[in-house]
């Protein structure tokens, strides 16, 4: 396929994702102190287990975004004159540096022994750029059984090795006992390096849609493909979930579908109204994060958001006036200087990337 013009609707989301991410949520977690009000709060924190709220779908959001990115990256390397081969040694490069970054950030302050772990989400993400490099080498059928198999897979897995209180339980499942014989411990949260297989289902299906979109296919044409994969998305995640329940700690495959059906829903307004209306002054400061999403990430991942956090604090006073509901505005004012700061970059053309 030639090269696609870069889609500003994909740094717009990508923007979108991570200024929700970057500001904690907004501090809207606070509202659960308001019974009229928990319901919201509810969706800016993890379900408890199974579930799926807002925030569980940050992660598959962003992912499923570098899945997009993908093809066109590559189809960009291809008409510069790249060989297929110096593309995967890219990609087998780039993997290496997130992995590193991965463990690098969760290590970064630890006055304890250096832990070796797989579950941030950059090395989620390693693992599945690999993983969907190689099979979006195959023709379009082999992609679709292989996916479909490695799915099958992965729900068979936790079915044959289940804990004593059954496969999908929170202790004992065979991810958390592998992650224990493998790394010598396991992730607090109840999560799992086999986490990593859903994950890269996510960022496949997000390889597929960017594929899409660098077609000759009308928008009308594109937005009803996508209209329709957001449906069936939807319905098989619900149809699965009795006997495979939605959890994002497990990505299960119920929750894999599910997911992937609300972010490709979250993508179609961002490309009607970019890519079809082209309407984009409103996108300025979604795009600056989106250009810039790994260095937003890496500021509250080694502790430059806690200390801005801190030094803004000195002149917000944390809005104490206004009780708890004060981290709300206090949120945002640290997120107003975390924009900046992708603003300064975005102004002298510094885009961190890996």
């Amino acid at each position: 396929m030639t090269p696609a013009a870069r889609l500003v609707s994909l740094d717009a989301y990508r923007g979108f994702i991570m200024i929700i991410l970057a500001g904690s949520g907004f501090g809207l977690g606070v509202l659960k102190n308001y019974p009229d009000w928990s319901w919201l709060a509810d969706q800016f924190d993890h379900a408890a287990w199974e579930g799926c709220t807002f925030w569980d779908l940050i992660q598959p959001a962003f992912t499923f975004m570098v899945g997009v990115a993908m093809p066109l990256a590559f189809a960009r390397r291809l008409a510069q004159g790249a060989t297929n081969t110096q593309v995967f040694k890219h990609v087998l490069w780039r993997a290496f540096l997130l992995i590193f970054l991965s463990n690098l950030f969760s290590n970064w302050g630890s006055t304890q022994p250096l832990k070796f772990q797989l579950i941030n989400v950059l090395s989620q993400i390693a693992i599945g750029y690999v993983l969907c490099f190689l099979i979006t080498r195959l023709d379009w059928t082999k992609q679709v059984i292989t996916a479909a198999v490695i799915l099958g897979l992965y729900w068979a897995l936790y079915l044959l090795f289940p804990s004593p209180n059954g496969p999908w339980a929170q202790y004992g499942n065979i991810g958390a006992v592998l992650d224990l014989k493998l790394l010598g411990y396991n992730y607090s949260g109840y999560y799992t390096t086999l986490n990593a297989v859903g994950n890269a289902l996510t960022i496949l299906f997000g390889c597929w849609t960017g594929q899409l979109l660098q077609t000759h296919r009308t928008h009308a044409e594109k937005l009803k493909i996508l209209a329709i994969a957001a449906v069936v998305c939807f319905a098989l995640g619900l149809a699965l979930q009795p006997v495979n329940p939605m959890i994002k700690r497990l990505w299960t495959v119920s929750f894999t579908f599910f997911s992937t059906g609300w972010v490709i829903a979250m993508l179609i307004p961002f490309y009607w109204l970019i890519e079809i209306k082209q309407t984009k002054r409103w996108t300025f400061p979604l795009v600056v994060v989106g250009m810039n999403s790994i260095f937003i990430y890496s500021l509250g991942q080694i502790g430059l958001k806690g200390w801005l956090d801190r030094g803004l604090s000195a002149f917000t006073g944390k809005f104490q006036m206004l009780g708890d509901l004060g981290q709300i505005p206090h949120q945002i004012v640290v997120l107003a200087g975390m924009w900046y700061a992708c603003y300064w970059l975005y102004q002298r053309k510094i885009f961190v990337k890996i």
